[in-house]
């Protein structure tokens, strides 16, 4: 008896332990709060459409949760993934299948991403300006592309990729969970992704322990562009085509959902459960705006004092850590 007492204890102690247990009682008590005040926030049809939102933004926050990991960002994440779409619709122009287009669509992502990664890891060139440099590339891209108008009439057999819904939840709420999980369980423990941790947290002392810096920076780069593709490619799926302005803004919701989940903008810190309960945040903010009736105005400056608030929050973690 004494011995269930004890091992409840440790659980129970395990539990409030966990790094992002704060957030996750943010988010019922938030959750609990707005069904109280808008009931119909409960209905199950808004509680999927939270999900679905969010789904496309947890799969790039992948990519950018490992590059946070090792102190980096990229700010091109929204324009790669309406670029992959753009490429995608190009290629069905062309005459390609399904399978070949989409192939196109996610090297050409991730050959984006291999030149931000390229061009920062080698040439030594800040993140910031590599990869806000490369957004206003590739979306002038889409638009010489496009010129303006956007691509549609995509196959009914990949649009019902992002459209096909199994036991009332649709795909691409399935997929993000699950590459969530595996690559949540690949950075806590998979040695190969550990030296990102290294990298992150002091980076010379990572090259003198013979870890290939530039190398795994480069990767980082190139995988964050092709999880960019592969949102981007499923927000089409369920579009059903390409818009010019597809993806536009992303980039900052994303951020601002790893530094509130834990994610820190010196590197060495991250993991995919806060990433994930941070992108949930902004999901249940931005629903919440449209529950509410705040005007589209107000909404963006109240998302970028969340980015300011969050970024604040991670600067002040740092200075406690020090002190």
């Amino acid at each position: 008896m004494g011995s269930n007492k004890s091992n409840a204890h440790n659980l129970l102690s395990s539990t409030y332990e966990i790094k992002e247990m704060p957030l996750l009682l943010g988010i019922i008590g938030f959750g609990v709060a707005l069904s109280i005040y808008n009931p119909s926030f409960l209905i199950p049809g808004n509680i999927h459409a939270v999900f679905l939102g969010a789904s496309f933004e947890l799969i790039i926050a992948i990519g950018m949760t490992l590059l946070f990991i090792m102190g980096g960002f990229d700010l091109s994440v929204g324009s790669i993934a309406g670029f992959s779409a753009v490429v995608l619709g190009l290629s069905f122009e062309a005459g390609f299948g399904v399978p070949i287009a989409v192939l196109l669509a996610i090297i050409a992502a991730g050959l984006v991403g291999f030149t931000n990664g390229l061009i920062i890891a080698k040439l030594k060139v800040n993140a910031l300006i590599t990869t806000l440099a490369m957004q206003m590339i590739i979306r002038g891209l889409i638009y010489i592309f496009t010129e303006g108008v956007g691509k549609h009439n995509f196959p009914d057999s990949f649009n019902m990729i992002g459209r096909a819904t199994y036991f009332g939840i649709q795909t691409p709420i399935y997929i993000s969970l699950i590459l969530a999980i595996i690559f949540g369980v690949l950075f806590a423990k998979s040695q190969w992704f550990r030296q990102f941790y290294f990298i992150g947290g002091n980076e010379e002392a990572a090259r003198l322990s013979a870890i290939k810096v530039d190398k795994l920076r480069i990767f980082a780069y190139t995988f964050t562009g092709v999880m960019a593709g592969l949102a981007g490619l499923l927000l089409a799926s369920r579009l059903g085509g390409a818009i010019p302005t597809q993806g536009a803004g992303m980039e900052m919701t994303i951020i601002a959902a790893c530094v509130i989940g834990g994610s820190s903008l010196a590197g060495g810190e991250g993991t995919m459960l806060g990433s994930f309960l941070g992108i949930l945040v902004m999901a249940l903010v931005l629903n919440a705006f449209n529950l509410i009736g705040v005007s589209i105005y107000w909404q963006r400056m109240i998302l970028g004092l969340i980015l300011l608030i969050a970024v604040l929050g991670d600067v002040y973690r740092k200075r406690r850590a020090i002190q």
